[in-house]
């Protein structure tokens, strides 16, 4: 089945945030703010974009959805940043309804909208294992009795890392947290227009069958400052444990997240 990831790089959605604004051009001015997107930009070059560029099954399509308006110095880091990945396809689109506009850009990349796909949803400041496409792949295989049988089938991994790169490395931990979103994906059956973003990421159990797995670590949670998650005032700030060396090299092996990279990337940060 074709495989389709989506990532939203800082687009100024109708909803679709924690975070509130008055109107989209608020939400835009805040989104677009330089101190915010370099800091998304050092996040998706180091932790979301080698796993992608590492899979096992490079057989994916990879859209990242932008608002129309991204500053032109942006759009051209972002370019940049993806040309080392043939999978990416950059799609930029007015100020919408966040989930009407995000199955319309899943819908759109399918090759066949009357054959089934895997979707996914992605972070940028997010990562998968180097094989999430191709354990992807394999049990939508081998769940096939349940994934013909339905619409919609939710396939999630629960075990991965939480981290935050800085200029001395990363500092993460791991953790089992079922439905958070990352290395999350739908089985979608032919024909069916409804898209991994119709649902609540936490809530993917309440409208159709899912399956999870915890049998290994799968992805990698980023933890900054500019989270969405983040911003609420209630929330707790997080301490992380440094990785030591032999942390360093699950990381390179499992995620493709070079140690050495975070450090000069956010070197001076």
């Amino acid at each position: 089945m074709q495989v389709i990831g989506l990532c939203r790089f800082s687009y100024p959605a109708e909803g679709g945030f924690q975070v509130e604004h008055d109107d989209t051009a608020t939400r835009a001015a805040y989104l677009y703010a330089p101190e915010r997107l370099d800091e998304r930009f050092r996040h998706f070059e180091t932790i979301c974009l080698p796993g992608l560029a590492a899979q096992t099954d490079p057989d994916f399509i990879f859209v990242v959805l932008v608002g129309e308006d991204l500053p032109e110095v942006a759009r051209a880091r972002l370019d940049a940043l993806l040309s080392g990945l043939p999978q990416a396809r950059v799609v930029a689109r007015a100020p919408g309804p966040h989930r009407k506009v995000c199955q319309e850009v899943l819908n759109a990349a399918r090759d066949d909208i009357g054959a089934p796909c895997l979707q996914f949803r992605h972070d940028d400041d997010d990562a998968v294992a180097v094989d999430f496409v191709e354990t992807l792949r394999r049990t939508a295989q081998d769940a096939a009795p349940i994934v013909d049988a339905h619409r919609l089938v939710g396939l999630d991994w629960g075990r991965g890392f939480v981290a935050r790169p800085d200029a001395r490395g990363l500092a993460a931990e791991e953790v089992v947290h079922p439905y958070w979103g990352v290395a999350q994906a739908v089985a979608v059956r032919g024909g069916v227009r409804q898209s991994i973003m119709n649902f609540g990421h936490q809530k993917l159990n309440r409208f159709m069958p899912t399956l999870t797995f915890c049998d290994r670590p799968m992805y990698v949670r980023g933890h900054n400052d500019h989270n969405d998650s983040r911003q609420a005032k209630h929330v707790t700030p997080v301490s992380l444990p440094r990785l030591d060396a032999a942390g360093e090299a699950i990381f390179a092996e499992r995620f493709a997240i070079d140690a050495d990279r975070v450090r000069s990337v956010f070197a001076g940060t």
